[in-house]
């Protein structure tokens, strides 16, 4: 019985509701009708008799403020029909009333204020006839306020009704008002200082005119004979480029006599491809279409959320979700596959939350993809302003910026991907990025490539220090030679005592001796060497990631096999700056990142990069450079002819065995000894018993091969030792 009460009460009150908002939208569409009504009738005089009551009665009642009265009539009639939006409709209504009343007193401000109570009547009536002043009711309000506050004072009292009254109808606080302003005249005072965050959904255009004067302050004359080259092939809309054109001409003949050529001319930026800007008109429309399809799919399973930001990127558009509070960020992440479906794209990657700010990034591809040419990353404020021998020019972010890192702040970096997927183009837009900030005095290259084709076509640049290295058994003594001369280096930071190599060089600089260059030492693939020589290689690699940033010699290690035998643990916890290209599975992505995510990049350049300053890992889309570019850039430079490969160095790869003892080792027969007590042979374990080094430790492995004690060589496998304990008195007396 209780139940069948509550039903019929509920269904009643329904009703009751059902029939109060069918009265309410009567009574607003009367009231919107009456507006418009009275709209016709102020400007036609074919309303009949009833449009001219309604005409002579608003104009003498309200004057010029008719022409206002039937739009808030029609607002109020809106508001009126809207209930069930949560207006509070009184508020608003009466707020509007007030604000009107105000507009019709300050229009009869037209009325002179030494004029009598009717005086003051009779006038607004005659101003009302042609259409001006408050009316009867400006005139009637008006008279108190004008006695009471004077013109001044009553103008300031009546915008502040306004004020008031707009803050009631829009429920805005002043507070808002004034933080949005603070933030807005924040964001302008540090225009210069901040890239922009891209609010609208286009490609930034790229700002090849940037600091063109402050670029040429420190440049050579070479290198301004080429910044012109560049400059002339830029359409200038502006005059005032012409003239820093027309300034740096004259610089250049009036100092032409005085300067001296340089030995080492920075190669011209029109070697490189330049970038073609293609705009798709219904790349908005798409963008926009796909923002309303992720806000649905999220309503669709109950989260309340909304898309505030787009930024559009050269490989992927960025949507800034701004979740409701009280909405787990998890459970945002889970639905990465259901967004990926009702878009129709491929893998999506969901950012949550974005570093530094209240919302969850969903990263999704864009269908026509622009790729980034490291000619416009090359002349961007970033690279030029970058402050560092060894920038690393490396490509745009989501947003459209150019992102250019130091390897010195690293200081060394692991590279990892699948093939095809970017790397190798990488490794040359850093080669290249160097080339172009530093001469050969500043900066020396020490390339490793097992794989033999990707780095050969450097031989000859002047930035080498030996030819480039293909032969992984001379890639360990290259790691060798770098170790050692990490210790002389230190040796002499020690007798001059400095800490560190810009502090060693500011001292060469105030003798006048020649400064000492920074080494980046590339391995284009270390799984190559980690199959011949593993302990060796780790080793080495992980004495120079320990030691070798204050020495001034920094690592950029590159494999297309982030597993962990290749890369071990040792490696990660040394070189902690990383970045990852497209990797096949999540297992890879976490060994390379210790975190999912590789796996879900598009290839062709896609990156996430995670210096060891980052807190989370920056998606970037990479700068290409074809091999025709590099080739051109090469040829520049090998024109130059002022290449000078070290010696010294040469001679101990080629020939490792000549740097000790021609003859037998004096540590032979210990070292036999050793091998014999172990059962076991290998250089790593003459290294660390005998406690010498690696040149030495191969040349006593390769006598006693000779002398029949070992067997020969099995890859990452120790050597068979062949003699026992008894034939070892009778080996020992040969010879």
């Amino acid at each position: 019985m209780e139940r069948n009460k509550k039903k019929k009460n509920n269904k009643t009150t329904k009703k009751i509701q059902e029939k109060k908002e069918f009265n309410r939208d009567i009574i607003g569409i009367i009231i919107i009708g009456f507006g418009i009504v009275a709209i016709v009738s102020l400007f036609s005089s074919k309303m009949g008799i009833i449009g001219s009551i309604i005409q002579s009665t608003t104009f003498s009642l309200m004057g010029f403020g008719s022409y206002f009265f039937p739009l808030v009539i029609i607002m109020a009639g809106i508001i009126f029909i809207l209930d069930n939006l949560n207006f509070k409709e009184n508020k608003i209504i009466l707020s509007m009333g007030f604000i009107f009343l105000s507009m019709l007193i300050l229009l009869d401000g037209i009325n002179p204020f030494d004029y009598s109570f009717l005086d003051r009547m009779n006038n607004a009536i005659e101003l009302s006839k042609v259409g001006k002043g408050g009316g009867l009711f400006g005139s009637f309000f008006g008279f108190f306020f004008y006695r009471l506050f004077g013109a001044i004072g009553s103008y300031l009292v009546l915008m502040i009704v306004v004020i008031i009254n707009l803050l009631i109808i829009t429920n805005i606080k002043v507070k808002d008002i004034i933080t949005l302003i603070d933030k807005e005249s924040k964001n302008h005072r540090n225009k210069k200082r901040k890239p922009k965050i891209i609010n609208d959904i286009e490609l930034k255009q790229i700002k090849k005119d940037i600091h063109i004067k402050e670029s040429l302050e420190n440049a050579s004359m070479e290198e301004k004979k080429n910044l012109i080259k560049e400059i002339k092939e830029i359409s200038f809309k502006d005059d005032s480029n012409n003239t820093v054109l027309n300034t740096i001409n004259e610089e250049i003949e009036s100092k032409k006599e005085k300067t001296q050529v340089s030995t080492y001319n920075i190669p011209s930026l029109s070697l490189l491809n330049s970038p073609t800007n293609n705009q798709d008109g219904n790349d908005k429309k798409e963008i926009l279409n796909n923002a309303k399809i992720i806000e649905e799919t999220m309503k669709n399973f109950g989260i309340d959320a909304t898309i505030n930001q787009i930024n559009k990127g050269p490989t992927i558009t960025c949507y800034e979700l701004q979740p409701s509070p009280g909405i787990k960020l998890s459970k945002i992440v889970s639905l990465s596959d259901n967004i990926a479906l009702s878009l129709a794209s491929s893998d999506i990657r969901i950012e949550a939350p974005i570093p530094g700010k209240s919302a969850v990034g969903i990263e999704v591809p864009n269908k026509t993809k622009s790729s980034v040419l490291l000619k416009e990353i090359l002349m961007s404020e970033a690279y030029n302003n970058i402050g560092s021998h060894i920038p690393l020019a490396l490509g745009k972010d989501v947003s459209g910026n150019s992102i250019v890192s130091t390897i010195d702040k690293m200081p060394h970096l692991l590279i990892a991907g699948a093939t095809g997927s970017g790397k190798s183009v990488c490794i040359n837009t850093i080669i290249m990025s160097i080339l172009y900030k530093s001469s050969p005095a500043d900066v020396k290259l020490l390339l490793i490539d097992p794989k033999v084709v990707e780095l050969n076509i450097y031989n000859g640049i002047p930035h080498l220090l030996i030819p480039v290295v293909t032969d992984a058994k001379k890639a360990s003594f290259a790691l060798n030679w770098a170790v050692e001369e990490m210790e002389k280096r230190y040796k002499l930071f020690a007798q001059n005592n400095v800490r560190d190599i810009n502090s060693y060089n500011n001292k060469l600089k105030e003798n006048n001796e020649e400064k000492l260059p920074m080494i980046v030492i590339i391995i284009d693939e270390l799984a190559d060497l980690m199959m011949v020589a593993a302990q060796e290689i780790e080793d080495y690699i992980c004495r120079l990631a320990q030691m070798a940033r204050a020495a001034g010699m920094y690592l950029i290690v590159a494999t297309q096999r982030p597993s962990v035998d290749v890369i071990t643990g040792t490696i990660k916890a040394n070189i902690p700056s990383r970045i990852s290209f497209a990797v096949s599975s999540q297992v890879d992505s976490r060994t390379i990142l210790d975190m999912s995510g590789a796996e879900k990049l598009l290839g062709k350049g896609d990156m996430l990069f995670y210096p060891s300053f980052y807190s989370k890992p920056a998606r970037l889309q990479g700068a290409f450079i074809s091999d025709e570019e590099v080739e051109a850039v090469v040829n520049s430079l090998k024109s130059q002819d002022i290449t000078e490969y070290n010696e010294d160095i040469i001679e101990i790869i080629e020939n490792p065995k000549e740097i000790e003892l021609n003859d037998s080792d004096d540590l032979l027969p210990k070292a036999i000894e050793l091998v014999v007590a172990e059962g076991q042979a290998s250089i790593s374990l003459l290294q660390r018993k005998l406690k010498i080094g690696y040149a030495r430790a191969a040349r006593i492995v390769d006598e006693m091969e000779e002398r029949g004690v070992i067997g020969g060589y099995e890859g990452s496998k120790p050597r068979k030792v062949l003699l026992t304990p008894d034939d070892l008195d009778l080996k020992l007396k040969e010879r």
